[in-house]
């Protein structure tokens, strides 16, 4: 699965590790909004791979939790997906708009491989100081570079430079932005 191979989405063992990862989301999701600290310690146990001063506002949803790495001060906004069957790489002071849905996983093209169920993915990596707008969606095997901000609704379907503004369906570049700007 993680090395972007067709695999059985119905393993017995991946099964087991979703089922794992759901019972944690139910927690997360269910913490009321005054037990940040207790939110953040769940979190901890789903998203082993996170940086200090994660934020997520749920609800939130993820595969497997584990195959998702995060930078510093990364923000998730209410609503996020994050399918995580590949590695999904995201950097420090990334911010992330309501209803973002990112997806690693993908399906054969070929009807008789998807109708055997039969699946694969492809890795995700977004820079830093990454701005997504709500209702945004990643799709597999997309990187987009640091600074760059990917506009509200976007379709994300070829991967987006650095220090860009993009946008659309599908998105595209907009116009290129300042390097390290002051403004």
């Amino acid at each position: 699965m993680l090395a972007g191979e067709l695999y059985n989405a119905l393993d017995e063992e991946l099964s087991a590790e979703r089922t794992a990862a759901r019972l944690l989301l139910k927690r997360v999701n269910e913490i009321p909004e005054d037990e940040v600290v207790t939110r953040n310690e769940v979190l901890k146990h789903l998203l082993p791979n996170a940086g200090e001063g994660l934020w997520v506002q749920p609800p939130f949803y993820c595969d497997y939790g584990y195959n998702i790495k995060l930078g510093e001060k990364v923000f998730f906004n209410f609503n996020c997906v994050v399918l995580d069957v590949c590695p999904v790489t995201i950097g420090s002071r990334t911010l992330i708009g309501p209803n973002v849905q990112i997806y690693t996983a993908t399906h054969p093209v070929d009807f008789r491989q998807r109708a055997s169920g039969l699946e694969s993915g492809s890795p995700i990596a977004i820079g830093e100081d990454v701005w997504i707008g709500g209702s945004a969606v990643i799709c597999p095997g997309v990187s987009i570079g640091d600074r760059t901000i990917i506009g509200a609704g976007s379709v994300v379907t070829k991967s987006v430079p650095s220090d860009v503004i993009a946008a659309g369906n599908p998105c595209r570049i907009i116009r290129r932005i300042n390097e390290h700007s002051d403004q």
